[in-house]
């Protein structure tokens, strides 16, 4: 029987079982361990700072220093984009005795994971240049990064975002991006406080063009607090799209 005739789907349940030619989605998810109270700073794993864009120049081998006795061998998946700003993984395995390095140069990275039936018993950090740029926190087996970096070739549609915030902190959520060539600016602003959150579907109003950096940052007003943030989008391949006009 043909099911199809009595009912439609859902569009993002259309691209993500891949029915959509020349779209996909990106979901981030982020979140920054405690933020200090009168600090800014990204929505990542490592609290009270910026994320370090500049450390990647024109491209770097990323470094990962010797881990904990207990995560020695551990494989690590790490995801990003080349000098080209093309997607690019590679898998390393980490070791207690020396620093690993990758083979491939990456211009941006945003998403490490943990492979295999064991979670990394410590904080697993990947630097560029000295500088950590990804951090696996102990026990979770996957960076926490609400940033991201779209591939040349696609546009993103931002579709959904929603944040929270630890009982007791006050904070200002900022939705910054850097289009190719320009600063980064505020694409949209939340209040949150004591315990709140905050959702809300933009059904593709926020355009990013390729190239853009995304940057979710928290600005602390009161209390030492723990801030989540998360983050969908729709990417449509530029020459799909040119092809449908």
């Amino acid at each position: 029987m043909n099911f199809s005739q009595f009912h439609t789907e859902p569009f993002m349940l259309k691209v993500s079982k891949g029915k959509v030619n020349g779209h996909h989605i990106e979901h981030k998810f982020g979140a920054v361990p405690s933020m200090a109270v009168n600090t800014t700073g990204s929505i990542w794993d490592v609290s009270d700072t910026f994320y370090p864009w500049a450390s990647f120049g024109s491209g770097v081998q990323l470094t990962i220093p010797a881990v904990a006795s207990a995560d020695d061998g551990l494989e690590v998946v790490l995801s990003g984009l080349d000098v080209n700003y093309k997607p690019i993984t590679e898998n390393i395995v980490v070791s207690s005795s020396t620093s690993t390095t990758t083979t491939k140069t990456f211009l941006r990275v945003f998403r490490g994971v943990v492979t295999g039936d064991t979670s990394n018993d410590s904080n697993i950090n990947v630097q560029a240049a000295g500088t950590t740029v990804l951090r696996i926190t102990a026990g979770l087996g996957q960076t926490l990064m609400a940033v991201y970096t779209v591939p040349a070739g696609y546009t993103a549609y931002l579709s959904h975002l929603d944040c929270t915030i630890k009982y007791g902190g006050d904070a200002t959520i900022d939705f910054f991006v850097r289009e190719q060539n320009e600063p980064f600016r505020i694409k949209h602003t939340i209040e949150i406080a004591s315990g709140s959150s905050y959702s809300l579907d933009f059904i593709g109003s926020i355009k990013l063009p390729e190239k853009s950096d995304v940057d979710l940052r928290a600005t602390m007003r009161s209390n030492n607090a723990r801030v989540t943030a998360n983050f969908t989008m729709v990417l449509s391949e530029n020459l799909y799209m040119n092809l449908e006009r």
